[in-house]
């Protein structure tokens, strides 16, 4: 598992993690999920059934983007994004 986020900092072993840039990815197939990340599976589902119905093949790790993240879960707005071939 990995967790990621914007930084302006230089790798540095005493942080006690890896400082990495994510490689770009050229297509993606993505949906936007509103509420807690407890209820995340039937977007994730519907992704990946968009992306079977319409002959694309997903490939490497999916990604989740967090654009909005209050105190309240339900309010939470995340981009799931899955690399496309």
């Amino acid at each position: 598992m990995f967790a990621a986020l914007p930084v302006n900092a230089a790798p540095d072993p005493a942080y006690g993690f890896e400082v990495a840039d994510l490689p770009a990815v050229e297509r993606a197939a993505t949906v936007i999920h509103r509420g807690s990340m407890d209820e995340v599976l039937p977007t994730v589902q519907a992704l990946a059934r968009w992306t079977d119905a319409t002959g694309h093949r997903a490939v490497g790790y999916n990604r989740e983007l967090y654009l909005e993240c209050p105190a309240d879960l339900a309010g939470w707005v995340t981009e799931l994004q899955q690399p496309l071939a």
